[in-house]
């Protein structure tokens, strides 16, 4: 490591005696072994082989952290979530067991139209108290990004609560919060077949408010054929969403080819979302446009679906793949990001590489933040985690185990011990 490839020491605190997956080179998990890495501030310092630090380890730092040759690894980015919800939705769950189709739930008034009842109907302090809890499941297994979206009110009132609660919950816990803007989630009853009018309100009024606000970081919208709310909507949205100065993204080709791949590299947006039907046209025109490619296992474990996203021509393309819980009520009530990154690799053959840094800088890709997070790298956010493991496949090895050890947040210790 070059004298100019870190910050002036004293640091204010440096972690030695690790292994780092750095994810910074294309070797096997960018590793180093015998490795060090310094904080100053809320930002990485220094990164190399422990032999190469400019000088005695308690010199460089007053804090001195040994890992006892722990692995470290960047915090895990969980780029899509619908953390903020009321209620749930277990009889439905029942009910798909036993066979029912997601046109019959839908008919008997399940889906997201439900749990768009439930969240209005929801007190302020009931969305937060439940949505805290989820949220410190996840960071407990060493999320230090994670991507909240609003959608589950679909009027006015409720999304822009919905994006407060997602801003508070940033600041009450040691974690970055990203603000996405979903309010085409579903077509809401009072506009039943007035999706341009609907559309059009959340241009005029709702999102124009959310960024007034400060509430939000991206817009988010859907792509899927036979949705209420289709592409030529979605691109008004996004338009307008462009024009306050969001960047987008969008649910897409989880049903059926939509060609909403490329609908959403057309549009330029940061990730396309689900994908089991993805076309390679589509994907073409991702690579070009360098829109990531969000893969959500959690969703096709607990729905039973038997496509799967075509992985192999993700990596001929070169797509960036990345990973999320995809958290919901619905089709993916998953807590476990760790339990994501095993489904990725058992069900869809993502290597147990891809699968780390698709939960790390694939999601920072994802959200548009590569250069602040994702890599052990000078310069980047304090954001690490410290595993009891003696290589980095076990992470998705052993399933239902979590051998995350010590988080670090934006250079201040989340979780675990002050000294390991």
């Amino acid at each position: 490591m070059k004298e100019s490839d870190h910050m002036t020491e004293p640091w204010d605190a440096l972690w030695i005696d690790a292994r780092l997956a750095t994810l910074e080179t294309p070797a096997p998990f960018g590793a180093i072994e015998q490795g060090a890495i310094a904080v100053a501030g809320d930002r990485i310092a220094w990164v190399g082989r422990e032999a190469d630090l400019p000088g005695p380890p308690e010199s460089c730092a007053p804090i001195v952290h040994r890992a006892r040759g722990r692995w470290i690894t960047p915090g895990l980015v969980d780029c899509h979530t619908h953390l903020i919800f009321a209620g749930e939705r277990i009889r439905e769950f029942e009910l798909r067991i036993a066979g029912a189709t997601r046109e019959a739930l839908r008919a008997a008034g399940g889906g997201i139209l439900e749990t768009t009842r439930l969240t209005r109907t929801a007190g302020e302090a009931e969305l937060i108290a439940s949505a805290q809890a989820r949220l410190r499941r996840l960071m407990a297994e060493g999320v230090t990004t994670i991507e909240i979206k609003s959608g589950y009110g679909l009027d006015r009132d409720v999304e822009l609560r919905m994006l407060r609660i997602a801003r508070a919950l940033g600041r009450s816990h040691p974690v970055s919060v990203v603000t996405s803007f979903l309010g085409t989630h579903g077509l809401p009853p009072d506009y039943a077949g007035r999706a341009e009018a609907y559309v059009a309100f959340l241009c005029d009024e709702v999102l124009p408010a959310a960024v007034a606000e400060g509430l939000v970081d991206i817009c988010d919208g859907g792509s899927e054929r036979g949705a209420a709310i289709g592409q030529a909507l979605t691109a008004r949205l996004f338009a307008r969403a462009k024009s306050l100065g969001l960047p987008v993204r969008a649910h897409a080709d989880q049903y059926a080819d939509s060609g909403g791949g490329g609908f959403v590299a057309e549009q330029g947006g940061l990730s396309a979302d689900h994908l089991e039907y993805v076309s390679e046209d589509s994907i073409r025109e991702m690579a070009k446009a360098g829109t990531v490619a969000v893969l959500l296992p959690g969703a096709t474990f607990f729905l039973r679906e038997e496509k799967r996203p075509p992985v192999e021509l993700f990596r001929r393309h070169g797509v960036t793949m990345a990973l999320a819980t995809n958290c919901n009520p619905g089709s993916a009530p998953v807590l476990s990001p760790l339990l994501i990154m095993a489904m990725a690799c058992t069900m869809f053959r993502l290597t147990p590489e891809e699968a780390l840094r698709g939960m790390t800088i694939a999601g920072a890709r994802a959200l548009g933040r590569a250069g602040r997070i994702g890599t052990l790298s000078p310069g980047k956010q304090a954001d690490f985690v410290v595993w009891d493991v003696e290589q980095p496949a076990e992470l998705v090895y052993w399933l239902g185990a979590n051998p995350c050890q010590q988080v670090v947040q934006g250079g201040r210790i989340a979780k675990g011990a002050d000294a390991l």
